[in-house]
């Protein structure tokens, strides 16, 4: 099981690779514009007619092209690995502090229970990772 300076570690680095490596990218040229409004809030009162005058439920239309996540995932492993390659330059690490003030709000990281082996699955502590949610029969 991770020590307390583990999950320390792994939370700062975790949030420095989010921002650097995956929210500053082009995710943001995808995530600008007028969002959508859903009276709802849960946007099954949204629908997208298309070119063809197709109506489209919100929750079935792709919201990015496969080009776009293509350039997305291009983008965002190049940036991990010039991360990977540059984390011990202390120019590097200096540029880092600097963004991570952005991230101090941020909550913080828990396992990902598909990723998690079951040696972390399994560990107690704040990072524990939570089952999926089932759905309840009943409802």
């Amino acid at each position: 099981m991770p020590n307390d300076l583990e999950r320390k570690i792994a939370s700062v680095m975790s949030k420095a690779m989010a921002l650097i490596c995956v929210r500053n990218t082009c995710l943001e040229t995808l995530h600008a514009g007028p969002g959508v409004v859903s009276l709802t809030e849960d946007y099954s009162d949204v629908i997208v007619t298309d070119a063809n005058g197709r109506e489209i439920p919100w929750s079935e239309v792709s919201r990015i092209s496969d080009d776009e996540l293509r350039d997305l995932m291009h983008e965002i492993v190049n940036r991990l690995y010039t991360f990977q390659l540059r984390v011990g330059e202390q120019e590097f690490r200096d540029y880092l502090d600097r963004q991570l003030t952005s991230t101090q709000s941020w909550d913080e990281p828990r396992h990902d229970w598909n990723l998690a082996g079951r040696k972390l699955r399994e560990s107690l502590g704040p990072d524990a990772p939570v089952a999926p949610a089932t759905e309840d029969p009943a409802a």
